[in-house]
């Protein structure tokens, strides 16, 4: 085997391919999505301050008063896409690019470089005055926060156990809207300074998230499957130490090893790991390109939800459509996103990814037809604006426990280890991509002096989360409890449709003569 050294002894046993669940590896796995506050608070800012006064007199120009611009002042259009956009455009790029990084140098380091990069880019749009230098550091601060959501996400998916792995990645999600919470937060008291001070606080605190994210990777454990990898099995086993809380003699440590080894040994002997191997294997469940279309669409999906819109521009559109303290009710979208994501961490493990893509796609599409027909039928009075409030606040429910989360633990499993971190990073990219589309379109779709759909926004959201529901029922199989390698053999025998019945029926160390036969193991105990 490469690397020499260490003699990996497997089991033929499904069920003793990982140690049993620890204290150290759920609290290792619990700091790693610390990067999400990074990530929630670096996209939810700026709705917030694009609404101040004192920004917009200091980024944008004189106006006619109105909803939208009660000071007299407003940033126009373009610079309102540009402003929101420049951050996904970024992050599109550095999600790519974290997939060679991570493969190079590491999970971990890599999202240290990152936070590093993420720094630079805070320091520029804190010192900004003008829009051209505070465009300059979202473009840099973009693209630390695209490598530290595609790793952080490859990451945690490698190291988490197999039974927690969902409720796990799940924790991600909830740090990112934390993050966004926080950044509401902020906003709202910020908001009434006549000073820079308004702007530059918010932004100056994200200083605190790289710190803390980038200082602590420094100590945790690399990823084993990273080391298995690069053919260094001694590191795996120093890896796995710390992260499962066993001695290196243990026969779960030594099980696990055998079993990605063997797997990866196997899905390399199919194909190589470069980028082009990615889109090898054809539409086959198994096949790496039908993994790829589904992470990238999975996460395009994601962002078609619509759910960006109220935490880009939530501020922005309740004050146009004349709802009272537009702050209170940004905040409140922020509470329930918090307060119900950790609802998943429960229902991903409990009913499975598949029902939860399914029917929060449902839910939300029907939240979002009420507003939009409620909305453009009544535009403008007090129960259109309570149906506003109310369904938005139980759509932000739907998302927050369903495609909040669900979308990202699916991507960190349905890739084989030789393409899983080119895999992961396309599939986030797709999500940037599709991030970048919507926060530049949307101003010209809302604004009064462009498309001014006002609540008919919606219908364009309930038709995507139509989509969603069909995505999801026709092509997102079932991964829950499995492990990585075992939602290879998973997607080689079944379809999305019976996936949920697929049980674990052997190991790939066994599969490959690395197992001790049922025998010796009686024997041993």
């Amino acid at each position: 085997m490469p690397g020499g050294g260490v003699v990996a002894s497997g089991t033929s046993d499904v069920n003793r391919i990982e140690a049993p669940v620890t204290v150290k590896a759920y609290l290792t796995c619990v700091f790693a999505a610390f990067g999400g506050i990074l990530f929630g608070y670096d996209s939810g800012y700026i709705g917030g301050v694009l609404a101040m006064n004192y920004f917009t007199q200091q980024f944008g120009g004189p106006v006619p008063v109105s909803n939208d611009a009660p000071n007299g002042y407003a940033i126009s259009t373009s610079d309102k896409s540009l402003i929101t956009s420049i951050l996904s455009a970024g992050t599109f790029f550095g999600a790519l690019f974290a997939g060679w990084l991570a493969d190079f140098i590491g999970r971990r380091l890599t999202i240290v470089v990152a936070c590093v990069l993420f720094i630079v880019g805070v320091i520029l749009q804190t010192a900004s005055s003008t829009v051209g230098l505070l465009v300059g550091g979202r473009v840099v601060a973009g693209f630390a926060v695209g490598i530290i959501s595609a790793t952080v996400i490859l990451y945690m998916s490698e190291i988490a156990p197999k039974k927690i792995r969902g409720a796990i990645v799940s924790g991600y999600q909830f740090a990112i809207t934390i993050g966004i919470f926080l950044a509401s937060i902020v906003d709202y008291a910020t908001e009434g300074r006549n000073d820079s001070g308004s702007y530059r606080i918010p932004i100056a605190i994200q200083f605190a998230w790289a710190l803390i994210l980038g200082g602590g990777l420094l100590v945790l454990p690399e990823s084993p499957r990273y080391f298995v990898k690069k053919g260094n099995p001694e590191a795996a086993v120093d890896s796995l130490v710390r992260i499962r809380g066993q001695p290196a003699t243990s026969d779960y440590i030594l099980a696990e090893l055998a079993e990605i080894q063997a797997n990866f040994e196997y899905e390399s002997s199919l194909g190589g790991s470069g980028w082009a191997d990615c889109f090898k294997g054809g539409f086959k469940p198994s096949g790496n390109l039908r993994r790829v279309l589904l992470g990238v669409f999975l996460q395009m999906f994601q962002q078609l939800t619509g759910v960006n819109f109220i935490f880009y521009y939530g501020a922005t559109f309740f004050k146009a459509s004349g709802i009272e303290k537009p702050f209170i009710i940004n905040v409140a979208t922020s509470v329930v996103n918090v307060g119900t994501t950790p609802l998943s961490w429960w229902t991903i493990e409990k009913f499975g990814r598949r029902p939860l893509l399914i029917y929060g796609a449902l839910l939300m599409l029907v939240c979002e037809f009420i507003v939009a027909g409620v909305g453009t039928a009544l535009p403008g009075s007090a129960v259109a604006g309570k149906c506003l409030i109310a369904f938005v606040l139980i759509y932000i429910f739907g998302f927050a426990t369903t495609w909040g989360p669900a979308a990202w633990v699916v991507i960190g499993e349905i890739f084989p280890l030789p393409i899983r971190s080119k895999g992961v990073s396309l599939s986030t990219a797709s999500n940037w991509f599709w991030n970048w589309v919507l926060a530049y379109t949307t101003p010209y779709m809302v604004d009064a002096d462009k498309g001014n759909l006002q609540a008919k926004i919606f219908f364009v959201w309930g038709g995507c989360c139509t989509l969603c529901a069909l995505f999801a029922f026709f092509m997102v199989p079932e991964t829950k409890g499995l492990s990585l390698e075992q939602v290879d053999r998973m997607l080689e025998e079944t379809t999305p449709a019976n996936s949920a019945k697929w049980v674990p029926h052997d190991t790939f160390a066994a599969h490959h003569g690395a197992a001790a036969s049922e025998k010796e193991e009686k024997e041993e105990v």
